[in-house]
């Protein structure tokens, strides 16, 4: 294994030149988020072949070059796992890698199991065990030692035959669409906040409010702040802000554990946050929250339908939860009795026609 640095806006721009023509590239990077909002890019590995290049951004400064790389629609770009290597690209560069093939996914698609790490594919694709020894790495230190870049080279040395062995497979399986579009589909951020509050569907509808409110507020603040979402107001305080509904900076300082430098310097904003919501359209606002579990009735279609999708993913030897992970069974099975629930993303093309499409059927026919 061997590696080059990249250390000047001149070797970047000519590295880029030099592999204009290619038709993929492997991606990764490594950055810092400890005490911050959004990611700080420490370092981008790219590679075209079985050399590594380390691309020290603190040193090259102009990174349009990557930016070309990145938007190139001829070069597909190879990620293993590319969702906060997306939220890097997002917030340092403004661009996400198109296309992308996202070989955590492809390999989920291609029958050799859902949520593969790098190292497992490794292990699989060349029988050995990447060593583990700079995972927690300062990767803003510099100079980065040795170790540090070999351990991020091999991140990418081994990438790029693994993806492009991925592709080759997809293709003759007739699913490289499958993986671009599902790739393609890939956003930065995950899912919405909201979501890590799993019991809101047990509040009230005022209470709901407050707590959509409070978490779109804290979001908001996170990301003016550059600062963890935890160091604004942690998952517990949020909660008893929703509980409480406080409609006064009196009533929000009188909460438990309610931090009294954020009610000295934003306690105004927070409650004008929450009284908003609670006089504007309490509906919509709540519809932000996750939905009450299901019934016992609809528990057994559930079952009934996964059995269903069971066996469509026999049919392609792809595990069912990568066909349709269980909320979005769920999803369909309210959708049914609510046909003004809107689909996710995930069910348009190939997953649309070939999965959904057939549980939506198979629902009908079955008087389910």
């Amino acid at each position: 294994m061997s590696w080059e640095w990249i250390t000047s806006a001149a070797e970047l721009e000519a590295l880029i030149a030099e592999h204009r023509g290619a038709a993929s590239v492997a991606v990764d990077t490594e950055f810092r988020r400890r005490d911050t909002f959004f990611p700080i890019v420490a370092l981008v590995q790219l590679c075209w072949g079985d050399k590594a290049y380390l691309v020290d951004p603190l040193q090259v400064g102009q990174a349009d070059p990557l930016r070309e790389l990145l938007s190139n629609s001829t070069q597909t770009k190879l990620i293993h796992s590319a969702s906060e290597d997306l939220e890097v690209f997002a917030h340092w560069l403004g661009v996400l890698p198109s296309p992308l093939f996202d070989t955590q996914r492809a390999a989920a698609l291609l029958g050799m199991g859902s949520g593969m790490s790098y190292r497992a594919l490794v292990t699989d694709f060349f029988d050995i065990e990447l060593p583990k020894d700079e995972t927690q790495s300062d990767w803003l230190q510099r100079p980065l030692s040795d170790s540090q870049a070999a351990y991020a080279a091999q991140d990418v040395t081994y990438l790029y035959p693994i993806g492009n062995q991925l592709y080759e497979r997809a293709v003759s399986q007739g699913r490289a669409q499958w993986i671009l579009e599902d790739s393609a589909r890939m956003t930065p951020g995950g899912k919405p906040p909201i979501t890590k509050f799993k019991s809101a569907y047990k509040l009230s509808e005022a209470q709901q409010c407050a707590l959509v409110a409070t978490v779109t507020w804290r979001e908001a603040e996170a990301r003016a702040r550059d600062r963890p979402r935890s160091w604004i107001l942690a998952d517990k305080i949020v909660n008893a802000i929703a509980r409480s509904v406080p409609r006064s900076v009196g009533e929000l300082a009188q909460i438990a554990d309610m931090p009294g430098g954020l009610v000295r310097r934003a306690g105004e904003d927070l409650v004008a946050a929450i009284s908003t919501a609670l006089d504007g359209d309490a509906l919509s606002l709540c519809n932000e929250v996750g939905p009450a579990p299901l019934s016992g009735a609809q528990r057994q279609v559930l079952g009934a339908l996964s059995a269903r999708l069971g066996q469509i993913a026999a049919e392609f030897d792809i595990a069912a939860e990568t066909l349709m992970p269980k909320a979005d069974l769920e999803h369909l099975i309210r959708q049914q009795s609510d046909a003004s629930m809107a689909s996710p993303a995930a069910w348009s093309g190939w997953r649309g026609q070939l999965v959904v499409e057939p549980l939506k059927h198979w629902l009908v026919e079955s008087a389910l």
